[in-house]
């Protein structure tokens, strides 16, 4: 990078979620310090826990989890590496699958596995509340509205904070505000993957954050651009499409995740990269949104 000093992720500029949780926009995905197939324990425990500590001497305040991640291993490694936890900093987790096996995920957004899932990352995370707890995804098998019922109670129970979706679209975001609000949406997205620019067109508007996970996107010409345009302003691939990201929208919170402290600290990076306007350009040129959602 133009600076070679490892930038805190402050230089990311900040975001307020639900108008009263002010976070530092590069945040930290916990997904990856579990084992293979984000199943069971991690290869080195140590290595995950130092990982999450030196997120936060990095300026890290958002750190995103799920139940289904290990399962239950991530939950209790921040826990172990992190409480009790410093003042602002904000544990977003998620519930609403069901972990047969490595690599293996079933839908369960049930109302009562939601209230299960909910009270087991309250243990694991040794919280009396979460700031914000997520539906991971809709349950084809269950009615959509009961899910986002059951998220609203535990909301009135002060069990949850802030109540927010992933892997939704915009109907899905529609009818859940008709319930409870949503401060948050959660779905893939980068430079090369721009399925859901609509929906975070809805995010912008209505100030709601937006955690685009898969960041780097998939194939050749994805690739090509990013790793020529890393070489041209001496950034990793990666760097540049965080850095394409925090460019792209006020709103969107990217959530790298990483079981290496290396790792870490070249992600963090990015938050200070200035990403030119003509590389901007030429990555949101790799895969243009469809027709009927362009200016």
């Amino acid at each position: 990078m133009n600076n070679p000093q490892i930038a805190a992720a402050a230089a990311s500029g900040t975001f307020t979620l639900g108008g009263d949780l002010t976070v530092n926009r590069l945040g930290y995905g916990a997904m990856r310090i579990t084992g293979p197939g984000i199943w069971g324990p991690p290869a080195n425990e140590a290595a995950a826990l130092a990982t999450l500590r030196r997120a936060l001497e990095l300026g890290v305040n958002l750190i995103d989890t799920a139940d289904s991640y290990g399962p239950n291993v991530s939950e209790e490694l921040i826990a172990k590496a992190l409480y009790p936890y410093p003042a602002g900093l904000v544990i977003a987790t998620k519930g609403g699958w069901d972990r047969p096996g490595p690599a293996l995920w079933a839908h369960n957004a049930s109302p009562k596995h939601l209230v299960s899932a909910l009270e087991g990352s309250l243990k694991r995370l040794r919280l009396e509340r979460i700031d914000l707890y997520q539906m991971h995804a809709p349950d084809h098998a269950v009615s959509y509205d009961a899910s986002i019922e059951a998220l609203a109670r535990l909301r009135e129970q002060g069990k949850i904070r802030h109540v927010g979706l992933s892997n939704a679209t915009r109907e899905h975001l529609e009818r859940a505000r008709r319930i409870v609000p949503i401060i948050s949406m959660q779905n893939r997205y980068s430079f090369a993957d721009r399925e859901y620019d609509y929906v975070l067109d809805t995010c912008e508007q209505d100030n709601i954050a937006f955690f685009p996970w898969a960041p780097l996107g998939q194939g050749k010409k994805a690739h090509d651009a990013v790793e020529k345009i890393a070489g041209e302003i001496h950034a990793t691939p990666l760097q540049v499409a965080l850095a394409w990201l925090l460019k792209r929208s006020k709103v969107i919170l990217p959530i790298p995740g990483t079981s290496s402290v290396a790792h870490l600290e070249e992600n963090v990076a990015a938050a200070a990269l200035k990403l030119p306007q003509a590389a901007f350009d030429a990555l949101s040129a790799v895969h243009p949104p469809p027709m009927s959602l362009r200016g």
